[in-house]
Protein backbone atom coordinates (compact mmCIF):
# COMPACT_ATOMS: atom_id res chain seq x y z
CA UNK A 1 0.00 0.00 0.00
CA UNK A 2 1.34 3.34 -1.07
CA UNK A 3 1.28 6.21 1.06
CA UNK A 4 0.87 9.78 -0.72
CA UNK A 5 1.78 11.67 2.27
CA UNK A 6 5.11 9.93 2.26
CA UNK A 7 5.91 10.22 -1.75
CA UNK A 8 5.23 13.87 -1.03
CA UNK A 9 7.21 14.39 1.39
CA UNK A 10 10.30 12.47 -0.68
CA UNK A 11 9.45 14.70 -3.30
CA UNK A 12 9.38 17.43 -1.68
CA UNK A 13 12.57 16.52 0.23
CA UNK A 14 14.22 15.61 -3.13
CA UNK A 15 13.14 19.14 -4.76
CA UNK A 16 14.75 21.01 -1.64
CA UNK A 17 17.92 19.00 -1.43
CA UNK A 18 18.42 19.89 -5.54
CA UNK A 19 17.21 23.79 -4.73
CA UNK A 20 20.43 23.58 -1.78
CA UNK A 21 22.82 21.93 -3.73
CA UNK A 22 22.15 24.19 -6.80
CA UNK A 23 22.44 26.95 -4.19
CA UNK A 24 25.84 25.29 -2.64
CA UNK A 25 27.67 24.82 -6.27
CA UNK A 26 26.36 28.94 -6.75
CA UNK A 27 27.94 29.75 -3.65
CA UNK A 28 30.87 27.89 -4.21
CA UNK A 29 31.61 29.18 -8.12
CA UNK A 30 31.20 32.84 -6.86
CA UNK A 31 33.48 32.51 -3.39
CA UNK A 32 36.01 30.75 -6.39
CA UNK A 33 35.59 33.77 -8.73
CA UNK A 34 36.14 36.44 -5.36
CA UNK A 35 39.46 34.42 -4.40
CA UNK A 36 40.58 34.48 -7.92
CA UNK A 37 40.28 38.40 -8.45
CA UNK A 38 42.01 38.90 -5.31
CA UNK A 39 44.58 36.41 -6.30
CA UNK A 40 44.63 38.21 -9.57
CA UNK A 41 44.64 41.62 -7.85
CA UNK A 42 47.45 40.43 -5.73
CA UNK A 43 49.72 39.64 -8.78
CA UNK A 44 49.07 42.84 -10.71
CA UNK A 45 50.16 44.75 -7.88
CA UNK A 46 53.40 42.53 -7.62
CA UNK A 47 54.06 42.94 -10.74
CA UNK A 48 53.49 46.82 -10.73
CA UNK A 49 56.39 47.07 -8.04
CA UNK A 50 58.88 44.48 -7.50
CA UNK A 51 58.50 42.77 -10.61
CA UNK A 52 60.94 42.94 -13.21
CA UNK A 53 59.46 45.83 -15.82
CA UNK A 54 59.50 43.18 -18.68
CA UNK A 55 58.11 40.15 -17.25
CA UNK A 56 55.42 43.00 -16.01
CA UNK A 57 55.41 44.21 -19.54
CA UNK A 58 55.07 40.66 -20.56
CA UNK A 59 52.03 39.37 -18.39
CA UNK A 60 50.02 42.65 -18.59
CA UNK A 61 50.30 42.48 -22.43
CA UNK A 62 48.65 38.42 -21.98
CA UNK A 63 46.45 39.20 -19.62
CA UNK A 64 44.90 42.35 -21.49
CA UNK A 65 45.08 39.79 -25.22
CA UNK A 66 42.97 37.57 -22.86
CA UNK A 67 40.66 40.12 -21.19
CA UNK A 68 39.91 42.81 -23.97
CA UNK A 69 38.63 46.31 -22.45
CA UNK A 70 39.78 46.09 -19.27
CA UNK A 71 41.20 49.41 -17.85
CA UNK A 72 42.69 48.08 -14.78
CA UNK A 73 44.75 46.15 -16.91
CA UNK A 74 45.60 48.94 -19.48
CA UNK A 75 46.73 51.19 -16.45
CA UNK A 76 48.99 48.27 -15.60
CA UNK A 77 50.43 47.54 -18.77
CA UNK A 78 50.77 51.40 -19.31
CA UNK A 79 53.00 51.75 -16.00
CA UNK A 80 54.83 48.75 -17.00
CA UNK A 81 55.89 49.87 -19.93
CA UNK A 82 57.24 53.29 -18.60
CA UNK A 83 59.41 51.55 -16.22
CA UNK A 84 60.47 49.45 -18.52
CA UNK A 85 62.17 52.69 -20.37
CA UNK A 86 59.25 52.18 -23.46
CA UNK A 87 57.47 55.65 -23.06
CA UNK A 88 56.05 55.56 -26.64
CA UNK A 89 54.49 52.13 -26.67
CA UNK A 90 52.73 53.81 -23.10
CA UNK A 91 51.48 56.29 -24.35
CA UNK A 92 49.54 54.33 -27.20
CA UNK A 93 48.25 52.13 -24.20
CA UNK A 94 47.31 55.50 -21.83
CA UNK A 95 45.65 56.96 -25.42
CA UNK A 96 43.40 54.04 -24.91
CA UNK A 97 42.77 54.10 -21.35
CA UNK A 98 42.12 57.90 -21.70
CA UNK A 99 39.42 56.78 -23.82
CA UNK A 100 37.95 54.34 -22.66
CA UNK A 101 33.94 54.62 -21.20
CA UNK A 102 35.70 54.20 -17.90
CA UNK A 103 38.46 56.58 -17.82
CA UNK A 104 39.18 59.32 -15.15
CA UNK A 105 40.65 62.50 -15.63
CA UNK A 106 43.94 60.92 -14.15
CA UNK A 107 43.92 58.56 -17.06
CA UNK A 108 44.86 61.39 -19.33
CA UNK A 109 47.62 63.11 -16.80
CA UNK A 110 48.88 59.46 -17.09
CA UNK A 111 49.10 59.75 -21.04
CA UNK A 112 50.18 63.36 -20.93
CA UNK A 113 53.06 62.17 -19.01
CA UNK A 114 54.38 59.33 -21.05
CA UNK A 115 53.69 61.73 -24.07
CA UNK A 116 56.38 63.76 -21.71
CA UNK A 117 58.65 61.12 -21.25
CA UNK A 118 58.76 60.45 -25.24
CA UNK A 119 59.37 63.72 -25.75
CA UNK A 120 56.13 64.85 -27.19
CA UNK A 121 55.28 68.19 -25.73
CA UNK A 122 53.01 70.04 -27.87
CA UNK A 123 50.98 66.65 -27.48
CA UNK A 124 51.48 66.65 -24.24
CA UNK A 125 49.96 70.12 -23.74
CA UNK A 126 47.07 69.53 -25.91
CA UNK A 127 45.89 65.84 -23.16
CA UNK A 128 46.55 68.56 -20.38
CA UNK A 129 44.05 70.86 -21.54
CA UNK A 130 41.53 68.45 -21.95
CA UNK A 131 41.45 67.94 -18.26
CA UNK A 132 38.50 69.49 -16.31
CA UNK A 133 40.16 72.50 -14.18
CA UNK A 134 38.47 70.77 -10.75
CA UNK A 135 40.73 67.41 -10.96
CA UNK A 136 43.36 68.50 -9.07
CA UNK A 137 46.15 65.43 -8.40
CA UNK A 138 50.04 65.76 -7.55
CA UNK A 139 50.58 64.30 -10.87
CA UNK A 140 48.60 66.77 -12.99
CA UNK A 141 50.61 69.32 -11.30
CA UNK A 142 53.81 68.18 -11.55
CA UNK A 143 53.31 67.86 -15.61
CA UNK A 144 51.77 71.05 -15.74
CA UNK A 145 54.85 72.40 -13.94
CA UNK A 146 57.29 70.46 -16.40
CA UNK A 147 54.94 71.83 -19.39
CA UNK A 148 55.34 75.67 -18.18
CA UNK A 149 59.05 74.84 -17.80
CA UNK A 150 59.56 73.92 -21.37
CA UNK A 151 57.67 77.11 -22.47
CA UNK A 152 60.22 79.00 -19.83
CA UNK A 153 57.18 80.47 -17.91
CA UNK A 154 58.67 80.59 -14.85
CA UNK A 155 55.70 82.33 -12.70
CA UNK A 156 53.58 79.46 -13.76
CA UNK A 157 55.96 76.79 -13.43
CA UNK A 158 56.68 77.98 -9.82
CA UNK A 159 53.14 77.84 -8.80
CA UNK A 160 52.91 74.79 -9.97
CA UNK A 161 55.80 73.14 -8.43
CA UNK A 162 54.73 74.39 -5.20
CA UNK A 163 51.30 72.98 -5.78
CA UNK A 164 52.56 69.43 -6.21
CA UNK A 165 54.71 69.78 -3.40
CA UNK A 166 51.93 70.09 -1.47
CA UNK A 167 49.83 67.63 -2.59
CA UNK A 168 52.48 64.62 -1.73
CA UNK A 169 54.17 63.41 1.50
CA UNK A 170 57.46 62.22 -0.81
CA UNK A 171 58.02 65.43 -2.52
CA UNK A 172 62.01 65.02 -3.80
CA UNK A 173 61.45 64.15 -7.12
CA UNK A 174 59.63 66.99 -7.51
CA UNK A 175 61.56 69.14 -5.58
CA UNK A 176 64.75 68.40 -7.38
CA UNK A 177 62.93 69.10 -10.87
CA UNK A 178 62.38 72.72 -9.11
CA UNK A 179 66.16 73.06 -8.31
CA UNK A 180 67.23 71.89 -11.93
CA UNK A 181 64.33 74.49 -13.30
CA UNK A 182 66.08 76.69 -10.87
CA UNK A 183 69.49 76.22 -11.64
CA UNK A 184 68.45 76.71 -15.51
CA UNK A 185 67.77 80.38 -15.06
CA UNK A 186 70.39 81.21 -13.25
CA UNK A 187 69.20 81.26 -9.92
CA UNK A 188 71.54 79.47 -8.21
CA UNK A 189 70.65 80.02 -4.51
CA UNK A 190 66.70 79.06 -5.34
CA UNK A 191 68.31 75.83 -6.64
CA UNK A 192 70.61 75.58 -3.66
CA UNK A 193 67.88 75.60 -1.51
CA UNK A 194 65.34 73.62 -3.12
CA UNK A 195 68.17 70.37 -3.97
CA UNK A 196 68.63 70.77 -0.03
CA UNK A 197 65.25 70.40 0.84
CA UNK A 198 64.84 67.33 -1.33
CA UNK A 199 67.24 65.72 0.45
CA UNK A 200 65.69 66.36 3.53
CA UNK A 201 63.03 63.89 2.47
CA UNK A 202 65.13 61.27 0.25
CA UNK A 203 68.88 61.32 1.14
CA UNK A 204 69.65 58.91 -1.02
CA UNK A 205 68.72 61.01 -3.94
CA UNK A 206 72.14 60.93 -5.97
CA UNK A 207 70.70 63.45 -8.61
CA UNK A 208 70.04 65.84 -6.40
CA UNK A 209 73.15 66.09 -4.49
CA UNK A 210 74.87 66.50 -7.95
CA UNK A 211 72.48 69.21 -9.11
CA UNK A 212 73.47 70.58 -5.41
CA UNK A 213 76.79 70.13 -6.04
CA UNK A 214 76.45 71.87 -9.91
CA UNK A 215 74.34 75.10 -8.08
CA UNK A 216 76.88 75.47 -5.30
CA UNK A 217 79.89 75.48 -7.81
CA UNK A 218 77.90 78.22 -9.69
CA UNK A 219 77.93 80.44 -6.86
CA UNK A 220 82.25 79.34 -6.41
CA UNK A 221 81.48 77.24 -3.66
CA UNK A 222 83.98 74.44 -3.78
CA UNK A 223 83.56 72.42 -0.73
CA UNK A 224 81.24 69.46 -0.61
CA UNK A 225 77.55 70.02 1.20
CA UNK A 226 77.13 68.32 4.45
CA UNK A 227 74.76 65.61 3.38
CA UNK A 228 74.72 62.19 3.73
CA UNK A 229 77.43 60.14 1.37
CA UNK A 230 79.26 56.93 0.61
CA UNK A 231 82.71 57.14 -0.68
CA UNK A 232 82.11 56.39 -4.52
CA UNK A 233 79.58 59.04 -4.04
CA UNK A 234 81.78 61.63 -2.21
CA UNK A 235 84.43 60.92 -5.13
CA UNK A 236 81.75 61.52 -8.15
CA UNK A 237 80.63 64.44 -6.93
CA UNK A 238 84.31 65.88 -6.27
CA UNK A 239 84.42 65.00 -9.86
CA UNK A 240 81.28 67.31 -10.87
CA UNK A 241 82.52 70.09 -8.94
CA UNK A 242 86.24 69.89 -10.29
CA UNK A 243 84.17 69.84 -14.09
CA UNK A 244 82.40 72.63 -12.58
CA UNK A 245 85.48 74.73 -11.50
CA UNK A 246 87.41 74.47 -14.60
CA UNK A 247 84.42 75.61 -16.55
CA UNK A 248 84.48 78.95 -15.02
CA UNK A 249 88.61 79.37 -15.20
CA UNK A 250 88.79 78.23 -12.20
CA UNK A 251 91.41 76.02 -13.34
CA UNK A 252 94.09 75.36 -10.52
CA UNK A 253 90.67 74.91 -8.11
CA UNK A 254 89.03 72.02 -10.60
CA UNK A 255 92.09 70.41 -11.01
CA UNK A 256 92.61 70.18 -7.17
CA UNK A 257 89.11 68.78 -7.01
CA UNK A 258 89.71 66.24 -9.81
CA UNK A 259 93.05 64.81 -8.05
CA UNK A 260 90.84 64.69 -4.78
CA UNK A 261 88.21 62.55 -6.32
CA UNK A 262 90.94 60.13 -7.79
CA UNK A 263 92.28 59.97 -4.76
CA UNK A 264 89.14 59.56 -3.20
CA UNK A 265 87.86 56.25 -5.64
CA UNK A 266 90.94 55.38 -7.85
CA UNK A 267 88.76 52.63 -9.59
CA UNK A 268 86.47 55.08 -11.10
CA UNK A 269 88.91 57.48 -12.21
CA UNK A 270 92.28 57.37 -14.22
CA UNK A 271 95.03 60.21 -14.40
CA UNK A 272 94.41 60.03 -18.58
CA UNK A 273 90.70 61.39 -17.68
CA UNK A 274 91.86 63.41 -15.46
CA UNK A 275 94.44 65.23 -17.70
CA UNK A 276 91.89 65.12 -20.73
CA UNK A 277 89.16 67.08 -18.74
CA UNK A 278 91.83 69.43 -17.44
CA UNK A 279 91.91 70.94 -21.04
CA UNK A 280 88.03 71.68 -20.89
Amino acid sequence: MRHPGLVALCLVGTVALSACQKTTDEQVERALKDVNVIDESNLNDVMLTIADPGEAVDYFTRTLQENPGRIDLMRGLGRSLIRAQKPTEAALVWRQAADHPDATPEDRVMLADALIRANQWPEAKAELNKIPPTHESFDRYRIEAMVADSEKNWKKADSFYEIATGLTTTPAHVLNNWGYSKLTRGDDAGAEKLFTEALTYDPALFTAKNNLVLARAAQRKYDLPVVRMTQTERAELLYTMGLAAIKQGDISTGKGLLQEAVDTHPQHFGLEALDANVQL
